[in-house]
This record gives structure tokens, sequence and C-alpha cells, in this order.
């Protein structure tokens, strides 16, 4: 890509960025003020009552070597909510340790010289720890607050997974498009971001060192003082205005300048099909209905979309009825696809509220695929193939399919397959992978573009393991009987998209990089629903 282009790229994705980057600083700047009102103040109190720094530190060490991602999915369950205050809970709990732990140290390496000084002219303990102890420690607990917040912006590009926003939001999407130009528009900025709030800190640290209060008044110092000092408050105060003052155009929400309006919140997994389903509804809706789309794409996997479809965070997402079948309500494979259809049907509106509409058309099950060149050469046809070969091949799996019964357990279980080493993988760089020979062996989705692309066979399900997996709309029943017409506009999809219209769709956009919404627009506009 020249630099035109790079620079005519960005400028066209400029609003969205400085709205990501708001809500970057937003998640870092309250986490990292939150960890400052816990954090030393805790670190007061341990400093003061020296047995509860074992248990306290103890448990905020244990927090920090909890994944960051399985933290946010904890506190997502916990929650019961998507979005911005289980993010913040987390960076929170990880800011923590660094800034209690710089507090317990200030205040700890204040010399014993100056504190004989403060008792020799008459301060009791509270006004040598505040007037004394404190201010000379505070360089030291600036320290710990500038790794918190320069961590955390790392983190934070975590919160895209459970719908919170920021600048991982790009790295979601590139990730899961395989789009290098996206992963880079959010991984360049978070690294700048990162510096900039290590500066800002740097200079609040500079700031609060006893020698700038000897600076002459008028001199360049003494002026530059208190900017440095409102710098990391700026920085927040930006982020916060940014966050809760999001431009219409990000999302459709036109909700403050049309209360007449309703808002209907689309959910997506994050993977490419995924992205193109939550597309297509939401370029019918808003073509056939006066509601406003909210666009919640790339929520992480099959369970935080369903959380968040039941918790009422999103109205409506695509689902396949073999992954609600075996992983939702946790039942025997079924193979026939109306029966499936049927029960997920009748269970989803007995147990969640929830409704099935029409199903698109298309079957996306889960294909056991290898490169065409090694099914050649090892005469490979069938799953049931790789049984003596199995213990010498890699595999890659996503990371559902690795503990779904409908993936690889059950495939152990069916075909005796046992693997050399199973790796996870995201959806999109599996397909890079096994393409770049890095596995011998991929969960594949049946609907894919990249397997012809890549040059990849699928191997026949010879013991008719998987079940049927047809995406349908997913929706909120309370939504659907305030909005009848909803329903209907939905139902048009209803058969309308085959496997080789999805596998087409999916190409268009992971092998030609081209954009969904306009991928998604040509094919509406083919079958005359736009």
């Amino acid at each position: 890509m020249n630099i035109d282009a790079l620079i005519a790229y960005v400028l066209q994705r400029l609003p969205e960025l400085w709205l990501r980057t708001g809500e970057h600083l937003m998640l870092t700047g309250c986490s990292t003020l939150a960890a400052m009102f816990i954090g030393i103040p805790l670190g007061i109190l341990i400093y003061q009552i020296k047995w509860l720094r074992g248990p306290i530190m103890g448990f905020i060490g244990i927090l920090q070597t909890i994944p960051s991602l399985a933290m946010l999915v904890f506190l997502l369950a916990l929650l019961k909510q998507i979005g911005a205050m289980p993010a913040l809970i987390a960076l929170t709990l990880y800011a923590l340790l660094p800034i209690a732990r710089n507090t317990l140290t200030g205040l700890e390496e204040v010399s014993a010289e100056i504190m004989e000084a403060a008792e020799g002219i008459g301060m009791h303990e509270y006004q040598q720890l505040m007037m004394v102890r404190i201010p000379l420690a505070a360089q030291v607990i600036a320290a710990g607050i500038r790794t918190a917040a320069v961590v955390g912006v790392g983190i934070a590009t975590l919160s895209a997974f459970i719908g919170a926003g920021g600048l991982g939001q790009f790295i979601n999407r590139g990730l899961a498009l395989a789009n290098t130009k996206l992963i880079l528009l959010g991984a360049i900025p978070a690294a700048i971001l990162a510096l900039m709030v290590d500066f800002s800190i740097g200079a609040f640290e500079w700031a609060l060192r006893p020698e700038r209060k000897k600076d002459k008044k008028r001199s360049t110092k003494s002026f530059m003082r208190l900017p440095a000092l409102m710098l990391p408050v700026a920085l927040i105060l930006v982020g916060i205005v940014t966050n809760f003052t999001k431009p219409d155009w990000i999302s459709g929400l036109q909700a403050s300048m049309d209360y007449g309006r309703e808002v209907v919140r689309i959910g997506s997994k994050n993977f490419t099909e995924q992205l193109i389903l939550g597309e297509i509804m939401a370029q019918l809706i808003e073509a056939k209905t006066d509601l406003i789309v909210q666009r919640r794409f790339n929520l992480g996997g099959t369970m935080i979309c369903h959380g968040a479809l039941i918790n009422g965070e999103i109205d409506l997402y695509a689902e396949y009825t073999g992954t609600a079948l075996t992983a939702i309500l946790k039942h025997a494979v079924m193979t026939n696809p109306e029966k499936a259809l049927h029960y997920v049907s009748k269970t989803y509106h007995r147990r969640f509220d929830l409704q099935w509409l029409k199903p698109f058309g298309f079957n996306n099950t889960y294909a056991i695929t290898v490169r065409k060149a090694d099914a050649s050469q090892n005469n490979w046809n069938k799953i049931s193939d790789l049984e003596k070969y199995a213990n010498t091949l890699i595999a890659g799996f996503t990371a559902e399919f690795a503990e779904r019964p409908d993936g690889y357990p059950g495939i152990r279980r069916i075909y005796r397959l046992h693997f050399g080493e199973v790796l996870d993988f995201d959806p999109s760089l599996m397909y890079e992978a096994i393409r770049n020979k890095k596995v011998d062996v991929i969960c594949a989705f049946a609907t894919d573009g990249r397997i012809a692309a890549y040059q990849l066979t699928p191997l026949k399900d010879d013991r008719k393991f998987f079940p049927p997996y047809y995406a349908a709309p997913v929706i909120r029943e309370e939504l659907l009987k305030a909005h009848p017409k909803l329903g209907d506009v939905l139902s048009r999809l209803g058969g309308r998209i085959d496997d080789a219209e999805m596998q087409h769709l999916n190409f268009e956009v992971d092998g030609k990089k081209r954009r969904i919404a306009e991928v998604v627009q040509e094919f509406l506009k083919s079958k005359e629903m736009l």
C-alpha cells in the first residue's frame, strides 16, 4: 500500500479513530483514577498495620496473575452486562498492585533522620504522616501510578472483546477479518497513547518534586508546573467528553436529535460470517423500518453473545442451530435439521423469552479440513481416514471448538482421533496457520471462502457427527411484540442465502479485503431487498 492510499485510509477512518481513542482514554483514565483512590489508602493502611501487608499484597498479587480475558469474562458473567463497567472494574483491579506497592515503598523509604526531626519539633503521628511522609513519598507513588496507567493502556485493548469499545475494537475487527490495516489502525494509536500517558504522568511526577517549590517565580519551570500537574487530568477529561458525545454516524444512533425513534441493538460474534450477517440485518432494518440500529459487533464467542441477549444488552444476533443445541442447551446431537430447529425454537421461547426467526438458508457446519496436497498424497477423503495419522499431526482449532461437545471432545470420542498437538487460534488466523503449514488440520467453517482460495479440502463427516448449523436471527420477544414489523422484515431473509452465496460473501471480505458494508449493500440490492 502506497503512502497516499494509507493517508486516505486513515482520513476516512479519522472520526471513528477519534471516538475509539477517547473511549480508550476514558477506560484507562477512569480505572487508574479509581485504583488511586483505592490503592493509595490501602498502601497507607498496610504501612501502618504491618500484619495486614502479607494478606493484602498477596491478594492483590493473585489478581495480577489472572489472565486479562479470563478476568473480563468472569466479571461479564458476574455483572450480567457487557460494555464499559466490567472493563473498568478489571482495569482497576490490575492497576492496584503497582500503586499500593509504590505507596508502601515510598512511605518506608523516608529517612529516619527526617522523621526524628519531625518528631523533635512536636509533630504527632498523623501530622508526620500527612505533612512529611506522604509529600516525600509522592514521587514514588506517582511512579506507581505511571506504571499502572501505561500497562492499563495495553490491557484496555482487550475490552473490545466484551463490547467496551476503545482502540482494541479495530484490532478485534482486524483479527476477525485478517485485515492488517485495521489491526495497525488500533495498535499504532494505542502505542502512541501509551507514550502520551507515560509523558503526562511523568510531567506530573516532575511537578511534584520538592525542588519545584524552590523555582524562582515567573521562571520557565515555575510557569510549567501547573500545566504539568493538570496534564493527566486533561487527558482523562478528553476521554470522558469524547466517550459521552459519540458522533451519531458511528452507530446510527440519533436519539439525541430524534426522541421519537427507538433503537434496536444487533450483536455478532468475532468472525467474518457473523459480521456479514449482522450487517445484512442492520441494513435491512434501517431501510425498511423507522428503528435506529446500533451495531454491537465483535462481542466474542457464543456465550458472550447469548448472555448479552438474555440480559437485554443486545436485541438480536445470528445464531446457529447446532451451536444452540449443543453449546447453549447442552442437548445431544440431532442430525435432522427440522427437528433441531424445532427443538431450539421451542426451548429458547420457554427458557429465555427469545424467538428464532426463519433461517437464512445455508448450513455452516464445521468441516475437519486439511491441505489439498496432503489429502491427495495420503488419500484422505473422510474424517475417519485421519485415525492412524492423527498422533503425528498438529491441529489448529478455535477456542470454542477445542472445548465444545460438538467439537474436539466429540471428535475424539466418535472418531478416536488424538492429535499430536492441538493449538488454539482466532478463527481468521486458523486459516493462515494451515496455509503456512504451521498446522495440518483445522476445524473450518463449510461456508468460508478461504477453503477454495487456500487450496484446502474438507473431509467427509462419514460418521455423521456434526449437527446441522443453520443460521437464523434470534431476537428478544419483548422487542418483537413492540415492533411486529421487525419480524416481517427479517423474515424476508429466510432461505435467501444458500451455502454458495454465503461462501461468496465471506470470500469478498476475507479474500478480496472489501468492506463489509459495501459487500452487504451489493448483496441486498442483487436480491431486490434494498
